[in-house]
């Protein structure tokens, strides 16, 4: 196992969760060019370094946004995914929405469940929160397993819930609380 202690928020077996930066502009636009047609029709990552620019520097820059990078330990920190931590709000609710994507690499092979895991300690634990909700388009199956393996519940549906590729679209709503106590 490579010696990146202290390179990640969190880090398991395969996969090392870290920040976004602007620096991965490169090798993130690259990654979400190939993963065209394994994102399409449900995520539209950012393809160009402006694009990359605007996305990365709200998550990095906006109080109620946070994004994290999956890197693969094993092959010098390549990125084989990401998460995102959308409408944070503190207080009594301290909620967030949570996204996701696997690039084409890395789809399939776990890794993405195990960035999964280490966001929900980093969320439940040093952000502090308490609930996470995942918006899932009802036929989009690989993204449905990968919160149901991590064990969040069905909440509901909401037809009509987000503009995406220019129609509404209807959600299933998945969410999960920090355990208490």
């Amino acid at each position: 196992m490579p010696d990146d202690h202290g390179r990640f928020l969190a880090a398991g077996p395969r996969v090392g969760l870290r920040p976004f930066t602007l620096d991965d502009a490169g090798e993130f636009t690259a990654r979400a060019e190939e993963s065209v047609a394994l994102h399409t029709p449900w995520l539209f990552p950012p393809r160009t370094p402006e694009r990359y620019a605007a996305y990365a520097g709200a998550l990095i820059e906006e109080p109620a946004r946070a994004g994290f990078l999956a890197c693969e330990r094993e092959e010098g920190g390549r990125i084989a995914g990401f998460l995102t931590i959308n409408n944070i709000v503190h207080g009594a609710f301290r909620s967030g929405a949570l996204g996701y994507g696997a690039f084409a690499h890395a789809a399939g092979r776990g890794l993405m469940g195990e960035a999964l895991g280490l966001l929900l300690g980093h969320a439940f634990g040093p952000m502090g929160l308490h609930r996470l909700e995942a918006n899932i388009q009802p036929g989009n199956a690989p993204s449905r397993a990968l919160v149901v393996r991590a064990g969040f519940r069905l909440e509901g549906f909401s037809p009509a819930m987000l503009l995406i590729d220019g129609a509404w679209r209807d959600h299933e709503r998945w969410a999960l609380t920090a355990p208490c106590g």
